[in-house]
């Protein structure tokens, strides 16, 4: 049976998405950050979990984003989650491809409805196994001078990779940059003195990061920058005692570049960008 965690169940919910942790990494940053109540924040979520011991894990982040973490649950278990976060405005999913998919029939959204729906290759790099690549380009966090920068690129990364609808590209585009800006958690790769590309974590844990927002402008690709910002920026982070790396990557060249520093695939995952909110059980 499904039901909404309450206060108690964190040390729960944390063990059983630690067996889990390559693919629960938006799932157990939410929770680190912002607990299970009481935060306005886009990415504060409320949690949903099955079993005892815990089996499954669904979330709703105020941002309007379910992430899920339930091997081998019934689709029964799906339909019972599409029912609890019944009027609620829905944006996206992550999972693994097959949990997505069974989130995607209980809530009755076929492909049509999605701008971004890709099965990703899924990798982890043990931060030992790091590869370097040489060069003379060097990484820095943002200053609000960036600030400019920061929106263009952001709200490239978005449209090219069509992480929100078009006519909320600026909007997205502005959280990113706020967020570039504040969280500790993007760095500039600079050469003589001018950023050429960007790279970030979208979710941290003091022992595992996930990379995300990794950014080179198109007259600059093909040169190396994007391998050496991510290199750089888990370098800094191997520093600061995380051990273990995820991403996943958005096509042929992006795996290119993450093999070439170490990381191996590992399995797949999924992200799924609604073009337009849609509200939970509302007629279509």
């Amino acid at each position: 049976m499904l039901r909404l965690a309450r206060a108690g169940d964190e040390a729960g919910i944390e063990a059983f998405l630690a067996r889990h942790a390559e693919t629960s990494m938006f799932l157990r940053a939410n929770l680190r950050d912002f607990g299970l109540h009481g935060s306005d924040a886009p990415r504060a979520t409320r949690f949903w979990l099955a079993g005892d011991p815990t089996c499954a894990v669904f979330g709703l982040s105020n941002a309007g984003f379910v992430a899920i973490q339930a091997p081998a649950a019934e689709p029964a278990l799906f339909d019972a989650f599409a029912a609890e976060i019944a009027g609620r405005d829905l944006l996206g999913i992550a999972a693994v491809p097959e949990a997505a998919t069974a989130m995607k029939r209980a809530l009755r959204l076929d492909e049509t409805a999605f701008a971004l729906s890709t099965r990703e290759p899924l990798y982890r790099l043990p931060l030992g196994a790091l590869r370097l690549p040489p060069g003379t380009t060097t990484l820095r966090p943002p200053r609000e001078a960036d600030r400019p920068l920061l929106f263009d690129w952001s709200r490239a990364y978005s449209s090219e990779l069509h992480m929100a609808p078009p006519d909320q590209i600026d909007a997205e585009a502005n959280t990113r940059t706020e967020n570039a800006l504040t969280s500790g958690n993007l760095r500039l790769l600079e050469q003589d003195g001018t950023p050429v590309a960007m790279s970030a974590f979208n979710a941290r844990l003091p022992d595992m990061v996930q990379i995300g927002g990794v950014y080179t402008p198109p007259a600059l690709r093909g040169r190396g920058h994007a391998r050496r910002a991510v290199a750089l920026h888990l370098a800094e982070a191997r520093a600061e005692a995380v051990e273990t790396a995820i991403l996943f990557a958005s096509g042929p060249a992006a795996c290119r570049a993450y093999e070439a520093i170490g990381f191996e695939r590992i399995g797949a995952y999924m992200l799924a960008r609604l073009k337009a909110p849609v509200t939970v059980g509302a007629p279509r």
